[in-house]
């Protein structure tokens, strides 16, 4: 085998049991690795109905057939359970270097079942693996579990991807974090983590696999480094990092403010890349093998003084724990951002937390001696970190809101629901849809629950389809579409980023993005490089095809049905913000989206049930 070890570690906590199995190559060719990979094993290892935070939930790591080619991009890996937060398909992808070190150690997937009497962690190094106490590291933050192991098993380059206090307190959005900025973010996958009494997952390798045509690998290393920096896409994210979003995304009405009541914030400049660059970025990092380096180092100013280890927010979290809440005090949102790193919280769903928290306060739902004496209107930073502490605790207020919006407002009652704004329990990024509806298709038809990584954004192919026509992509689309030409669109990308998850590869090295710079047909030149195959972009769009059949299919298995695929109500009101003002989406055009989606999918059309047909094709029956 050359790309990949062949070798599975699974790991009873129960039982203390570990053994390695070894997976044949066919596998791996059939599901690639990531998302595909881990829910080949899940589907036919997790009991139906299984309860996401008990011990017959299984946790998946798993790498892909190119996980660690010494490429900008191939750095990443998946981690799959069933969502304690949605019931259903749970997955979250991280960056950095974990992954391409867990192959170096001699596995490319890691099963975990069952659950620990008391805390543990994994030690994987070098083709062995022990389970090592934790009780002494347990209730520790990210930062000092990482230190605490390295310094334990005496080597500072181990990976380290851990679980903080919300992970432990079973905060259902709870999230993994490597090297302590790099997050398996959304899902609740940190809950699952704790739930099983597993602190950390610490890995070291010497040696990588072998690869089939090194040549190949290094004549493709040399092209991104002389075609990058002729990139501005991929200048500006070098430059000023996924926060250089929010002033476009103000300036077109569509920056998420007060609870997606309006598009555009009055603070939009105080939390922008460009800001951060010039008054708290002391240095930039990046992920294995990759120059671009597009991950900020902050330092906020008092009172919110951050510790440059934790590195600073992504786009994402500057709009949750910023504009989302109306804060425009960039120092409390990167400090708000570290306690997330720090304790193990999705930045996205805490954020949304609180904003929900802050319109319930405000229109009356929640009172004074319910939110902890908290002034928890718009605009109140300090509310805003106190909140995010609680949440991590599970304290007060804090311990309704660790439950995600859905349940929370289910406890709250009166018109809270209104303001939970959430697909399928999981809480919904910082785009807009009202502005850019091919998002609309992405958070309702997303397997995991709302998220914006599911296929590139409108915006991109208003103008120009240079670079998507290998696959089959030649005619450009308004963004304010939702008909048939964008249901076509999106379900082409939906494959493409599907494989880009299944390969573990970054979406934003590769287009369809702004700052991409790999082409589509680079892909089947890596992981041919990479394992010797003769495979085709064909093959790979295949395997995508199957992992989001899997998926839904894993969905309908635990009861999501095809009204699950929808949209908070607050996204069919018109937009209050120039120049998107009074854009809405109908719910009688997202209907017949999605309809057309299942259709091209060949799903039942009513229902979104894979058909016989499809599934015999695909290898699934």
């Amino acid at each position: 085998m050359f790309g990949f070890n062949g070798n599975l570690l699974r790991v009873d906590l129960s039982s203390n049991d570990i053994r390695t199995e070894t997976v044949d190559e066919k596998i791996y060719r059939k599901y690639l690795g990531g998302r595909g990979l881990a829910l080949h094993f899940l589907l036919r290892e997790l009991e139906p109905k299984a309860d996401p935070l008990g011990p017959e939930n299984e946790l998946i790591f798993s790498t892909s057939v190119a996980t660690g080619v010494p490429l900008p991009g191939f750095s990443r890996y998946a981690v799959v359970a069933k969502s304690p937060l949605t019931d259903g398909f749970g997955e979250a992808e991280a960056g950095g270097f974990w992954g391409p070190e867990l192959k170096s150690a001699g596995f490319d997937v890691v099963i975990f079942e069952g659950s620990s009497e008391e805390p543990v962690y994994l030690w994987a190094n070098d083709g062995t693996a022990e389970l090592r106490d934790a009780s002494h590291i347990w209730s520790k933050t990210t930062g000092d579990t990482q230190a605490m192991i390295r310094e334990e098993l005496g080597d500072s380059l181990i990976r380290v991807a851990s679980i903080g206090q919300a992970g432990e307190k079973l905060v259902r959005y709870a999230c993994i974090m490597n090297e302590l900025k790099f997050a398996n973010g959304r899902g609740g996958l940190g809950a699952v983590m704790g739930s099983k009494g597993l602190k950390a997952v610490a890995v070291r390798g010497h040696r990588r696999p072998d690869f089939a045509d090194a040549d190949k690998i290094r004549e493709l290393a040399k092209w991104f480094a002389d075609s990058w920096q002729k990139n501005p896409g991929s200048l500006s994210r070098s430059k000023f990092g996924t926060a250089e979003m929010v002033l476009p995304l103000n300036a077109g009405g569509i920056l998420p403010t007060r609870n997606f009541t309006t598009g555009s914030f009055e603070g939009a400049e105080g939390i922008s890349g460009e800001e951060m660059k010039n008054t708290m970025t002391t240095d930039s990092e990046g992920c294995f093998a990759c120059p671009i380096r597009c991950k900020r180092v902050v330092k906020g100013r008092e009172p919110y003084v951050t510790d440059p280890m934790y590195g600073g927010p992504e786009y994402e979290s500057v709009a949750a724990l910023g504009s989302l809440c109306a804060v425009g005090d960039m120092s409390a949102v990167a400090y708000a951002n570290q306690l997330c790193n720090a304790h193990g919280l999705d930045t996205i769903s805490t954020g949304c937390a609180v904003a929900f928290a802050m319109e319930c306060f405000e229109n009356g739902v929640l009172g004074a001696d319910e939110v902890d004496d908290l002034d928890l209107r718009f605009g109140r930073a300090e509310a805003m970190v106190k909140l995010v502490e609680m949440i991590a605790g599970r304290e007060g207020l804090g311990d309704i809101l660790a439950e995600g919006v859905m349940r929370a407002s289910r406890k709250i009652g009166g018109d809270s629901e209104r303001y939970a704004l959430h697909v399928k329990g999981k809480e919904i990024p910082m785009h807009d849809p009202r502005g850019k509806k091919g998002v609309a298709l992405q958070y309702a038809l997303s397997p995991s629950g709302a998220d914006h990584m599911q296929a590139a954004h409108d915006a991109a192919f208003e103008k120009s389809v240079r670079g998507v026509e290998p696959l089959g992509i030649l005619d450009t689309s308004d963004r304010m579409s939702l008909g048939p030409d964008k249901v076509k669109l999106f379900k082409q990308l939906h494959l493409w980023w599907g494989l880009l998850d299944s390969v573990c590869a970054c979406k934003f090295v590769f287009v369809p993005h702004a700052c991409g710079v790999f082409k589509i047909n680079h892909l089947p030149e890596i992981v041919n490089a990479a394992t010797g195959w003769d495979t085709s972009l064909l093959e790979l769009m295949t395997a995508s095809e199957r992992s989001l059949n899997q998926a839904r299919m894993f969905n309908l298995r635990e009861g999501l049905k095809s009204a699950d695929d929808w949209l908070p109500d607050r996204l069919f009101e018109p937009l209050k913000s120039i120049p998107r003002e009074d854009a809405k989406i109908s719910k009688d055009e997202l209907r017949s989206a999605i309809r057309m989606y299942y259709e091209l999918m060949n799903w039942d059309g009513e229902t979104g049930r894979p058909r016989a047909s499809k599934l015999y094709e695909l290898g699934l029956t």
